[in-house]
């Protein structure tokens, strides 16, 4: 997070303390994070004098989370209840409602046929998979209308995702509140903002997996570029919620605990499979700068806590509470443990790869949208959530976390 982020941010001044929701991307990880937004509700909802109304009043979300932040953003007038009825929508997900795969029942014999296969459907579809699913359920579950609502009746103030650019290399946010022409956007190196409605195009921009999901044209300044994944080149994930004006922001990730060992092979003296390699790419895409960048949201606002207060209020900074959740358990290792619920067709093309060895899981976590998968790692963010409920409970109602 660079130090202009942060002076924008203190020149922002709203009229009430502004709670942020940030969720990154992760394929079919972010069902993680339904399940820590499921038992937050449920720990507000049973809180003395509960409010029902939506606690988050900017939601910004990369990838696999920006299809989570636009979901509850179209939900938000019904409050606390958008969190259930999150979980709902994942509970019928299945990975043919995500991605289509079409290949030949010998790619398990031959790692040549395999390949080859792959390379015709990267062919005509321009990636690896076919994502045209997603758009179909995008259309039925996201309501593009009922985000407009939540803006107009300020249930949400502010709602963003973000998508790289493969034309000009940009990492774009692509931001909407309920006074588009009003906002100024930002420009920074390699990162800029632009405040206009939200379509089914940007989530699919977002969350555009390189090689496995084609990438998505969208307008921005007069021309069209191409768009891929969010989380590639996210050198700074937390500044969107700091421009928008957030003083307190919740972020939840897909991030592993700890994941050399398991991609290594135990020991760490294991030549990595094809699986493994592609599991610690697909980690470097989706989550390497997160903790550093909380990291240094909180190093500052601690140094600003620790200044007289006559000082720290002629300063151009806004102290900004930061709590990040991630995984407590290995997703790659339950990922493995279900990857037999991979449709055939990808477990066939994945296992003539050999990309389902030995790490494969890593792998395979980003494409498990199938009923088990999902459960588990609803269950874990649920468990992790109550885990941490009173540092939860404290951030979002202005005490320290």
């Amino acid at each position: 997070m660079s130090l202009a982020t942060i002076m924008y941010a203190g020149l922002t001044r709203p009229t009430r303390p502004v709670n942020a929701l940030v969720l990154m991307g992760g394929g079919a990880r972010t069902a993680y994070q339904v399940g820590v937004l499921k038992a937050l509700g449920s720990m507000l909802s049973l809180q003395p004098n509960a409010a029902s109304a939506f606690p988050f009043q900017v939601l910004v979300g990369t990838s696999a989370g920006a299809l989570n932040v636009a979901y509850l953003a179209g939900t938000a007038t019904a409050g606390l209840q958008a969190f259930e009825q999150l979980s709902q929508f994942w509970g019928r997900l299945h990975c043919d409602a995500v991605f289509r795969l079409n290949v030949s029942p010998w790619v398990r014999f031959s790692r040549l046929v395999a390949a080859l296969s792959l390379w015709r459907n990267t062919r005509i579809h321009g990636a690896i998979l076919d994502n045209m699913p997603l758009v179909d359920t995008l259309h039925h579950a996201v309501s593009l209308q009922g985000i407009e609502d939540a803006l107009q009746s300020k249930a949400i103030d502010a709602v963003a995702v973000t998508a790289s650019s493969y034309t000009s290399g940009v990492h774009w946010t692509f931001c909407h509140t309920a006074r588009d022409r009003q906002q100024e956007s930002w420009n920074r190196p390699g990162r800029r903002s632009e405040f206009q409605p939200l379509t089914i195009e940007h989530l699919m921009a977002s969350s555009a997996i390189p090689f496995l999901f084609p990438s998505t044209p969208l307008w921005v300044d007069g021309r069209r570029e191409f768009f891929g994944d969010g989380s590639m080149r996210q050198v700074s994930p937390l500044s969107p919620a700091m421009h928008l004006g957030a003083h307190r922001i919740l972020v939840v990730g897909v991030g592993q605990p700890e994941r050399s060992g398991f991609i290594g092979g135990g020991n760490g003296a294991t030549q990595p499979t094809m699986g493994g390699i592609a599991g610690h790419a697909m980690a470097s895409v989706f989550h390497d700068t997160l903790q550093a960048d909380v990291e240094q949201a909180q190093r500052v606002t601690r140094t600003l806590q620790q200044l007289p207060r006559e000082v720290a209020a002629v300063m151009p900074y806004r102290s900004v509470e930061v709590l990040s959740i991630q995984p407590s358990q290995s997703l790659d290792a339950l990922a493995q443990a279900h990857a037999h619920e991979l449709p055939g067709s990808v477990r066939r093309a994945l296992g003539g790869l050999g990309a389902l060895k030995g790490g494969g899981g890593a792998l395979a976590s980003y494409l498990l949208f199938e009923p088990g998968f999902i459960q588990a790692l609803v269950s874990l963010g649920e468990q992790d959530a109550y885990a941490r409920k009173e540092e939860l409970l404290a951030f979002l109602h202005g005490g320290t976390a």
